[in-house]
């Protein structure tokens, strides 16, 4: 269905009950998905967030600036890039970092054309960094490089499965939205994804599936076409 796919997973997707911002079982769980994407010759691109170790906001609780902390916040997707890399060569997966905050050793600064041609030479991409902009979420971030890199869709996995009227763990009477139109989410002010993420899907029509990518298969079943979460797009 798709040939090129940005995956946006959330930082908190890697912790464990445990208390570790970095779970192997979790680690593992999301590698067997991108495993399976790679092996239907789907390109894959990934950003990944932070939260797990450090959230920009946070900084503000802790007397930092919103400033340094959103930078603070970079760095830790940085991390969790170099663990996911890490594990994927577990999978036998070649995968590149490629950061919007350049580092010696560790991550390239991204450059688009760079990033398609990895996709091109069959690498999983994973994009750190955010934007590289302070004031900006990693949302933000999966919008502007899946448009960058000419992705077909973006991807937000969540821990539901799909958009719902309410948070569904607190309201059993919400229910799941099917497929949505961009201006539909923004007129029900539906908190899937920030306002300038929103924007720039809504303006180079870019799908959004948002799912719950912590059931083991999901991502493998919206790639055969079946009806997993919930479309976002121009309906």
């Amino acid at each position: 269905m798709y040939k090129r796919i940005l995956l946006k997973l959330s930082g908190e997707a890697l912790s464990n009950n445990d208390g570790n911002s970095i779970g192997i079982d979790q680690l593992n769980h999301y590698c067997n998905e991108i495993a399976d994407a790679y092996a239907m010759g789907v390109q894959v691109a990934i950003v990944i967030g932070g939260g797990n170790i450090f959230r920009g906001v946070q900084g503000i609780n802790s007397r930092f600036s919103r400033l340094q902390g959103d930078y603070m916040g970079m760095l830790a997707t940085i991390i969790n890039s170099l663990a996911l890399e890490e594990m994927l060569l577990q999978y036998n997966i070649s995968s590149k970092i490629l950061g919007a905050i350049a580092i010696d050793n560790v991550c390239e600064k991204f450059y688009f054309k760079n990033a398609v041609e990895l996709l091109e030479q069959n690498k999983v991409i994973i994009l750190s960094g955010g934007t590289g902009n302070p004031l900006f979420t990693t949302d933000s971030a999966a919008a502007l490089r899946a448009i960058e890199i000419g992705a077909e869709v973006l991807l937000k996995g969540t821990k539901v499965d799909g958009v719902y009227t309410d948070d569904p763990n607190k309201n059993p009477n919400a229910k799941k939205y099917d497929h949505l139109s961009y201006d539909e989410a923004f007129e029900k002010k539906l908190k899937v994804l920030d306002l300038t993420a929103y924007t720039l899907c809504m303006e180079n029509r870019l799908p959004i599936i948002v799912y719950n990518a912590t059931k083991k298969g999901n991502l493998k079943k919206i790639l055969n076409n079946e009806k997993i979460g919930t479309i976002i797009d121009t309906k």
